[in-house]
């Protein structure tokens, strides 16, 4: 039976990831080695287009490989991600999330700490694991909390963390509303983060009640976020933050360049954010 080191904040009944396991058994693994290590195909051409999946230590790709072929294998199943080829799940997944770790060390040590060693990251709304577990796994001295609601989810994330043997890791089942009230979590993190959520309005409301005073929250956006900053900006400054930057990121999604939106927290966020559960996409500030 699956080790759970999963939370679940309001629940009191015992929840067993075993059965979920049971219940969404998939095929034995192919190893996929996402297209990247094979002999055949055409394998080489893939890896130009991941140099920050490269300059991973070889222990990291591997753990990278096992992530990736349970995503895939989980996929078949359980909607996890629209993508279904290894190769494009490394260059629109993996290397996107790897993009993500320059800016946020960048921003980190010029405006929080002399060192972003070991910093504490959630990423909110994690789904199949992007960014949080891919950011686990190339920076390991962080403790990287996964926030997810949908419980399947959560035992796909369980499963990947222990296949992977991704040791920094801990998941988390609830809404983000919900945990963000909970005095274990809120303000507690040094960096949020999170990627393809939602707009930045309800994002910094999600977000910043989680992030102590002096963090960061990084949002991972597409080619084009300056509008949908603009119309954030009063969300962000009612959560005790302000914009710090919007970078270009060394990735690029089928829309062109992607960037990296970085608030830095000043204040304590008001208690009565984050609002109750669904309110914040409803009629966000």
């Amino acid at each position: 039976m699956l080790a759970s080191r999963c939370k679940f904040p309001g629940i009191s009944a015992p929840f067993s990831v075993g059965t979920f396991v049971k219940h969404l058994a998939v095929p034995t693994s192919t190893r996929l080695h996402c297209a990247l290590v094979s002999a055949e195909g055409g394998a080489e051409s893939r890896a130009v287009h991941c140099p920050k999946f490269q300059a991973l230590k070889s222990h990291q790709k591997e753990q990278i490989h096992l992530y990736v072929d349970a995503l895939l294998e989980w996929n078949q199943r359980m909607n996890l991600t629209a993508v279904r080829e290894a190769g494009e799940v490394m260059e629109r997944h993996v290397e996107d999330s790897l993009s993500i770790v320059p800016p946020i060390r960048d921003s980190y040590l010029s405006h929080c700490s002399t060192s972003c060693g070991k910093i504490s990251v959630v990423d909110v709304g994690s789904g199949a694991g992007l960014p949080g577990l891919v950011l686990a796994i190339a920076e390991p001295d962080w403790q990287v909390t996964l926030v997810e609601s949908m419980r399947k989810r959560c035992v796909f994330l369980e499963h990947a963390v222990n296949l992977a043997g991704v040791s920094n890791v801990e998941v988390v089942n609830g809404r983000v509303e919900d945990i963000g009230n909970d005095l274990c979590f809120r303000e507690h993190f040094d960096v949020a983060v999170a990627r393809a959520v939602a707009e930045m309005r309800v994002l910094a409301e999600y977000c910043l009640p989680l992030v102590r005073v002096g963090g960061l929250f990084v949002a991972a956006k597409g080619h084009n976020p300056e509008d949908e900053v603009k119309n954030a900006e009063t969300a962000i400054r009612s959560m005790g933050a302000s914009l710090l930057q919007v970078c270009p990121v060394e990735s690029h999604g089928p829309y062109g360049q992607r960037t990296a939106i970085i608030c830095l927290k000043g204040h304590p966020t008001p208690r009565k954010y984050p609002r109750s559960p669904g309110t914040p996409a409803k009629e966000p500030l």
